[in-house]
């Protein structure tokens, strides 16, 4: 076994707050567009590029060859787009419970950080800029050892987003990670935890405080599901006295 060095973070519902807005703006969008999506739908594909979202439920509706599909997803996608960003510009965003301290955790012991996401580049600036977190990193979203998140990546970054590893592979590329058995992954979906299996990180997470609960997660991949960030450090922790033991 090999000491952690670095964990890799979904944002919305597992480091930064989500009251729902998410599938909210989604909905609103769906709506105004013409698109059918249940609520439910809707929160099963949390965590996925919403692009896809909208491409996989408009071949729902129409038919999967329709020519009109690609019209209506980005008719859909242009729209949610304005309805998020709108969002958060208003809105702001606010880190999740245990996260800050847990980020100081990390940074103590010389444990990278990287933040992935299903949003797309512009709206996660939004949302970084908005907790701070944008200081320190350059215009590729890499920060230091001294700025308190290392990476960014979004979705529209990489060629696929979840549930396929591409995110935390490209995290792992460019921290000069070892190897995926030195990465825990954590998130709050069903993709997150597909995603970190895909990738053959040592620990795959999930948190339950976010947009699941312990019995939509506890059927997916898992090593650990725990109650919040703030529960991450003691892990950890274990994790440790296990590798030198």
């Amino acid at each position: 076994m090999q000491p952690i060095e670095l964990v890799v973070f979904d944002m919305a519902g597992t480091t930064v707050t989500d009251h729902h807005e998410v599938e909210q703006c989604f909905a609103q969008a769906a709506a105004e567009t013409g698109l059918i999506a249940s609520a439910e739908r809707i929160l099963a594909m949390q965590g996925l590029s919403k692009r896809y979202v909208f491409d996989t439920l408009w071949k729902e509706q129409l038919g999967e060859m329709h020519p009109d599909v690609p019209a209506h997803v980005d008719i859909s996608y242009a729209t949610f787009q304005q309805i998020l960003e709108r969002h958060y510009r208003v809105n702001g965003a606010t880190p999740t419970e245990g996260c800050l301290d847990t980020f100081a955790y990390l940074r103590e012991r010389g444990i990278a950080i990287a933040l992935t996401t299903g949003f797309y580049r512009v709206v996660t600036d939004i949302i970084l800029e908005k907790l701070g977190w944008l200081n320190g990193l350059d215009q590729h979203r890499r920060g230091t050892s001294d700025s308190l998140i290392q990476l960014s990546i979004a979705s529209d970054e990489v060629e696929r987003g979840r549930p396929y590893p591409l995110m935390i592979e490209r995290a792992i590329d460019q921290l000069g990670i070892s190897s995926p058995k030195a990465v825990v992954n954590i998130g709050d979906t069903p993709s997150d935890l597909l995603s970190g299996q895909a990738a053959g990180v040592v620990l795959n997470l999930g948190v339950t405080n976010g947009t699941h609960s312990k019995e939509q997660l506890e059927t997916y991949p898992h090593d650990r599901l725990i109650g919040s960030l703030r529960d991450l450090p003691a892990l950890l922790d274990s994790h440790a006295v296990a590798v030198n033991t």
